[in-house]
């Protein structure tokens, strides 16, 4: 797990930062927890002044910084399209390395077997519940 500050998140402000730490939330790994449920962001949402849909949008970054070793390309994954667990997980491995060797090169790369543990990773935890979608149980990756 890469417990990351919250400024280590894209697109997240000053302001956003200090109102979630006025609630105790430091770390993305506290966030990912707080923001998990529909009802949870609704609630924080109400408590801290930042939209639920903002709110679920950190929380789907929080949830990729557990991934093992992904933290040091979560930028490039996210441009490329990888936006969630959700995303990750129905990647294709060999299509997902490839793309990454292209944006950042051979030698800055991961190996084709990181990725794949990657993608391995995703499909064991559903950690955020997603609006408009079946819930978490459906959507086993044993379904895939």
């Amino acid at each position: 797990m890469a417990m990351k500050t919250l400024e280590y998140l894209p697109g997240i402000s000053p302001d956003d930062c200090r109102r979630l730490r006025t609630r105790g939330y430091q770390h993305s790994n506290q966030l990912l927890h707080a923001v998990t449920l529909q009802i949870d962001r609704e609630r924080l949402s109400r408590r801290v002044g930042i939209s639920p849909d903002r709110l679920l949008e950190f929380g789907r970054q929080c949830a990729l910084l557990e991934i093992s070793g992904m933290d040091r390309y979560l930028p490039i994954v996210r441009r490329l399209g990888v936006g969630g667990l959700k995303d990750l997980k129905v990647a294709q491995p060999e299509a997902l390395h490839a793309q990454v060797v292209d944006a950042v090169g051979m030698t800055g790369a991961p190996s084709l077997e990181m990725v794949q543990y990657w993608i391995s990773q995703a499909r064991t935890c559903d950690t955020l519940e997603e609006p408009d979608h079946l819930p978490a149980q459906v959507e086993s990756p044993n379904l895939l």
